[in-house]
């Protein structure tokens, strides 16, 4: 597994902490080290509850490295978002035991796909979130899926298509975030939060989570999700966005 993303298991909950300085961009490589770290924790009996967490100060995961997009076949797009959208979601829904995001600082992009994939998010009270996508002509395509169920449709499209960053303090408010915390008291809170669950019967858990996933399956719009990102992201007009954004210039569209 890839030094960016360390897997280890302490008092019956699995850490899994991403390390890809300066900001954690997901690179294919980090999205498939994390589908391992999950893949890992799942058939590990020593792990009964998981926390996804940061190394980088003040960057919980700035989203997508964007240098993976450009220039790409849709094959290749596809390829990509089949480990982000797709196996990063499936394994969530098949873990068989809760998993908490301990958000640290900025969480963009696919840093909230990383996110809210998790079953509970605490947040510190630096965090911050936003789907900064849509400023560089490309879609945040998997949050059409659920951020709607999470904050309402109308709040949804606001936060998607405006692309405006907010607080943990806005975050909450909406209901994104299940405790706002100290930054010193984050992974503490995280850890506390991980052993309570990890105190339950694990069959209990097992199955009343899965019970739970089933209530709230959202697989097949994320499939649909795939196809979207796709057909946008290879067009131009997308294209001009991203290498505008690498070039540090305004898109010309």
């Amino acid at each position: 597994m890839p030094d960016a993303v360390r897997y280890a298991v302490a008092e019956r909950v699995a850490r899994i902490v991403l390390d890809r300085p300066p900001v954690n961009a997901l690179s294919l490589d980090m999205i498939r080290a994390v589908i391992a770290a999950l893949r890992r924790a799942a058939a590990d009996d020593e792990a009964r509850a998981v926390v996804l967490s940061s190394a980088v100060a003040r960057h919980f995961c700035a989203g997508l490295d964007l240098a993976v997009l450009l220039g790409k076949s849709r094959r290749e797009v596809r390829e990509f978002l089949q480990a982000l959208y797709i196996d990063l979601h499936e394994c969530q829904f098949n873990l068989g035991k809760p998993s908490i995001a301990a958000v640290n600082g900025s969480a963009r992009g696919g840093g909230m796909t990383m996110a809210i994939s998790c079953d509970v998010i605490v947040a510190s009270r630096g965090a911050t979130f936003g789907y900064p996508e849509i400023k560089i002509g490309v879609p945040p395509a998997i949050h059409f899926a659920h951020l709607p169920c999470i904050v309402g449709r109308h709040r949804a499209f606001e936060l998607l298509f405006g692309g405006r960053a907010f607080d943990a303090r806005e975050a909450f408010d909406f209901g994104l975030v299940s405790k706002i915390v100290d930054d010193d008291e984050l992974e503490p809170t995280a850890t506390a939060l991980a052993a309570d669950f990890a105190a339950k019967s694990p069959t209990v858990m097992r199955q009343a989570r899965a019970a739970f996933m089933r209530q709230n399956d959202d697989r097949r719009r994320i499939a649909d999700a795939v196809e979207d990102f796709c057909n946008v992201v290879t067009t131009e007009a997308a294209q001009e966005g991203i290498r505008a954004f690498l070039e540090k210039r305004a898109p010309n569209w």
